[in-house]
């Protein structure tokens, strides 16, 4: 919302201080302005149920604010002064919830103005879901954009009306009210920079390049870091395997070797248990045997000192976030991520896997459009987020990726899992694992061979072995 162009706050309609050329009252004067007193209403309530940091829900506060929603946006002035004392509080590093939004309140004497502590309750109670609070917040900034417009358009109108001025002075006021409106269109951005703007930036860049200061996240293999130059910031890696390969495994020690380079790392499962990543990362990391970590008496004394001593070296120290979402939507995954971004950055996010993942779906859309929509979701948050994201998909039996091919389209690198001796234990290449890179937009494809030690739970380099 353009500053310049204020929300004007009305309990009711305008009064009959315009008037059309025949006299009568203005159309637009007579008409409720846009609003959505249910949306704002559950903006409020939202905020008040996620504003204490010990909640639950407490993520979804942030988010409802990135969406940048301010005061001046709300049509019923009681929600203006709500959401004036909740950011206040907020800024302050206070908890929000009615009974701290209302002592403030009435410590600056509105609380009863704004309807008291019931009204905050009641606020609280028409929310339907807190997750859905940035949804309602843009509702709400879309109803303050449209009255902004009407706003504008009036005082264009009245001036016209009163035949001040003279034809420049006009101009120049339409000028100012259409520059205002769009400027504050929802979702408009500046005009993008010149490339003559970007030339510095992108040679003191090249030169990072150039002298091996700057290069990707890690994928913990040295080929295929130097393949790709790793794991870049707003880029999606898809790795792709049939059920049983080791997909998921691959995918957590890349997340774990970028994580030990300092990378700020979630590793978003919705297959295992954080149990189960726990006791993979504990094998892989610990050299231990991963069925003495999930059986009854499996542990030796030498074992048990390897778990004593990953915990202070390792476990306590690694930058990685392990989530299991109670349910498996998108929306879930994207507001953990954000959360992870707001408390202290986010480099990598790996999502294990992309067929789980659920969408809204409407009764029309097929199953190959709700995974393209999930393919399309987590690019767009890779680059917003300016992370990178290891999309995990599973592969059909013919060994194509199922279900969509726009998942090869999001992705910047594309890595399917063949091992050799999956299907012939005899294999003279049994142990080996090539992950065939077969899309890089960072450089050529090309097969890339690892080392398989399963029972460690990893892959390592060949030279490892």
């Amino acid at each position: 919302m353009s500053p310049s162009i204020p929300a004007q706050q009305h309990d009711a309609p305008g009064g009959d201080r315009d008037r059309d050329r025949d006299g009568g009252q203005s159309a637009s004067l007579t008409r409720v302005p846009p609003q959505d007193l249910d949306a704002e209403q559950s903006v409020l309530g939202a905020l008040l149920l996620s504003g204490s940091p010990r909640s639950a829900t407490h993520r979804y506060f942030g988010e409802i604010l990135e969406t940048g929603i301010v005061a001046e946006e709300y049509y019923r002035p009681a929600h203006t002064t709500i959401h004036r004392a909740i950011c206040d509080l907020h800024e302050a590093g206070e908890p929000v919830d009615p009974v701290t939004v209302a002592d403030k309140l009435t410590e600056r004497g509105e609380l009863a103005r704004v309807g008291g502590i019931g009204y905050l309750h009641a606020c609280v109670q028409a929310v339907p879901t807190a997750a859905n609070g940035p949804q309602y917040a843009e509702i709400v900034r879309a109803k303050a954009y449209r009255r902004a417009v009407i706003e504008s358009a009036q005082r264009i109108l009245e001036y016209a009306y009163s035949e001040a001025g003279d034809e420049d002075e006009v101009r120049g006021l339409v000028e100012q009210q259409l520059t205002g409106i769009i400027a504050g269109t929802p979702g408009l951005h500046a005009a993008p920079p010149a490339v003559g703007d970007l030339y510095l930036d992108w040679v003191a860049d090249l030169e990072e390049i150039q002298n091996g200061r700057k290069t990707g996240l890690t994928y913990g293999f040295t080929d295929l870091d130097r393949l790709t130059s790793g794991m870049q910031p707003g880029n999606v890696t898809v790795v792709a395997a049939q059920s049983g390969i080791g997909k998921s495994t691959l995918a957590l020690n890349s997340a774990v070797a970028a994580a030990k380079t300092g990378a700020r790392v979630m590793f978003s499962s919705l297959e295992m248990s954080s149990t189960e990543l726990m006791q993979k990362i504990a094998a892989a990391e610990g050299k231990i045997a991963l069925h003495h970590l999930t059986h009854q008496g499996g542990l030796t004394a030498e074992g048990w000192e390897t778990v004593r001593r990953l915990g202070p070296e390792l476990f306590q120290t690694l930058p990685l976030r392990v989530y299991r979402p109670d349910g498996a939507s998108l929306s879930d995954i994207t507001a953990a991520a954000r959360a992870c971004a707001r408390d202290g950055g986010l480099d990598l996010l790996v999502v294990d896997y992309l067929q789980l993942v659920e969408v809204q779906q409407s009764r029309n859309i097929t199953r190959e459009q709700a995974v393209a929509a999930v393919s399309r979701g987590l690019k767009n948050l890779a680059v917003q987020l300016d992370c990178h994201v290891i999309a995990l998909s599973q592969l059909n039996d013919d060994g194509l990726v199922r279900e969509s091919r726009a998942i090869k389209n999001d992705a910047s690198v594309m890595i399917k899992v063949e091992r050799p001796d999956a299907d012939e234990p005899e294999s003279p290449r049994a142990g080996e694992v090539d992950l065939v890179v077969e899309k890089n937009r960072f450089g050529p494809t090309a097969r890339v061979t690892v080392a398989a030690q399963l029972h460690y739970s990893r892959f390592v380099d060949m030279a490892r072995t």
